[in-house]
């Protein structure tokens, strides 16, 4: 009998052992693969701050080489003489900046003067407005217009957007009598320059307002067509509300493109080292300039004034999204986000 009753017993001791066996294998698999995720994880962290680490990097190191490639100039000229210098003349050696600044900021400013309000009526009637047939193949072109080389925009502007400008719209704006339009139909020049970059920030611009604008819940633009709002009604309490952020950003990224535009500017802003109050008269820009006579450049004074000049393009677009940064937080707090 005490055979056969501690039988069971032995039995249940040797499961217990098992199962005890079973458990602190399982856990030791389970605190294995453990270490083995938390290692992962560190090495995708570590990773990941890599490449982050080496966007900051880049950009300290161009910065650097700016810095030491433009002080030969900055030495000689001195920081505000060479910003507020009005000449540029490689055969006497003497540079100024002041040209090269105001044609960038004023090629700039009219393109985005054009491009806005026309990237927006795009955007609005892509979402808004646009039969469904035509959507798909409209919002295609606009982005095909936005992968089309700037060469190809520089050489339709010299030899279609020109001549087109000089005989019809010139004399026109000559007509008005504002010094801004004063001097002969030229064709070629800051304003014609502004045109053409125009033209190529407007695919940019409008694919990113349609994009955010199809963003907004169908019910909030539903329920504002429901109390009798107009279209317009909705895109300005609505729609522009809820995508300021990223409105400002697509304007961002076209004043962007217009402020760093090489080969297109090149081809139609005439290329001419001296300043004029009238938006016809031929002109340069920073990435004309540095297009134009970096290959050709003296290495004592000129190719330093040339990195001086992207120095400063590097500050302005660093200015441009400071801006931009203050304009969308601005925008965040008055939303109350």
């Amino acid at each position: 009998m005490s055979a056969n009753a501690s039988t069971p017993v032995a039995q249940t001791m040797t499961t217990s052992t098992g199962a005890t066996r079973q458990s602190a294998a399982d856990q030791a698999r389970l605190a294995a693969k453990v270490a083995t995720f938390s290692s992962q994880d560190r090495w995708f962290e570590r990773v990941t701050f890599l490449f982050a680490a080496l966007v900051l990097l880049a950009m300290v190191g161009i910065l650097a080489s700016l810095l030491k490639e433009a002080a030969p100039a900055l030495s000689k000229f001195g920081l505000g003489g060479f910003l507020t210098g009005t000449t540029w003349s490689p055969s006497d050696d003497v540079y100024g900046a002041v040209i090269a600044i105001f044609g960038t900021l004023i090629t700039s400013a009219i393109a985005m003067l054009f491009a806005v309000p026309i990237s927006f009526g795009i955007a609005i009637f892509l979402t808004e407005t646009c039969p469904a047939v035509l959507r798909r193949p409209l919002g295609t072109a606009i982005e095909l217009l936005a992968g089309v080389p700037s060469i190809i925009y520089g050489i339709w502007g010299l030899f279609v957007l020109a001549p087109l400008l000089q005989q019809y719209v010139q004399p026109l704006l000559i007509k008005t009598g504002l010094p801004i339009f004063a001097g002969p139909p030229l064709g070629i020049g800051i304003f014609t320059a502004g045109i053409v970059l125009a033209l190529m920030v407007i695919p940019f611009t409008a694919s990113v307002m349609r994009d955010v604008f199809e963003t907004v819940p169908a019910v909030l633009k539903e329920s504002a067509y429901g109390i009798g709002c107009t279209t317009w009604e909705v895109m300005k309490n609505v729609v522009l509300p809820y995508t300021r952020v990223g409105v400002i950003g697509g304007i961002m990224l076209g004043l962007g493109r217009a402020l760093g535009e090489t080969m297109a500017v090149t081809f139609v802003i005439g290329n001419a080292n001296r300043l004029s109050p009238s938006l016809f008269a031929p002109g340069n820009s920073i990435a004309s300039t540095l297009a134009n006579e970096f290959a050709e450049a003296d290495p004592a004074l000129h190719v330093p004034s040339l990195f001086a000049l992207g120095l400063i393009l590097f500050f302005i677009t660093v200015v441009v999204l400071m801006a931009a940064k203050w304009l969308t937080a601005r925008g965040t707090r008055k939303a109350g986000i």
